[in-house]
């Protein structure tokens, strides 16, 4: 058996099959990243990992209600002379999630953040109205 046929076989051993989660894709093909909501006093706190990222990359929406983020990938144009890739498993392409976050959040005050792979948004729940009392006179 070659070096090369004990490399691969590796990678088809039960471990590695369990080990690795398979990738969560929407309809159309883009991947839909893992994401951490708590709600915390005064604001909601979102992670989203999106690991190869760039800042610049990265499209932070909100609209009607429904938080979006979305984020593209682009494969290094890259030739080979002397090697050949035996597996490839990083991600190219586009990453999108989307939430409802309700009404309670402020649109204004909303924050991000982006650090090692991990977008942070710290999005602020907005003042609650106080009911009006209104005297109405009867005619």
């Amino acid at each position: 058996m070659s070096n090369l046929t004990r490399f691969n076989s590796l990678f088809d051993d039960t471990f590695f099959n369990d080990f690795f989660r398979p990738v969560r894709r929407d309809g159309s093909g883009d991947r839909v990243p893992e994401i951490d909501v708590h709600d915390g006093e005064g604001q909601y706190l979102i992670k989203v990992d999106l690991p190869g990222i760039r800042k610049e990359d990265i499209d932070i929406s909100l609209e009607n209600g429904v938080l979006s983020v979305s984020a593209e990938t682009t494969k290094e144009d890259k030739e080979e002379k002397d090697g050949k890739l035996i597996r490839q498993e990083r991600h190219y392409g586009k990453y999108l999630r989307s939430l409802s976050v309700g009404s309670d959040v402020d649109p204004a005050g909303i924050k991000a953040h982006f650090e090692d792979g991990v977008l942070n948004l710290t999005l602020p729940k907005a003042m609650e109205k106080q009911p009006s009392t209104v005297s109405i006179a009867i005619e």
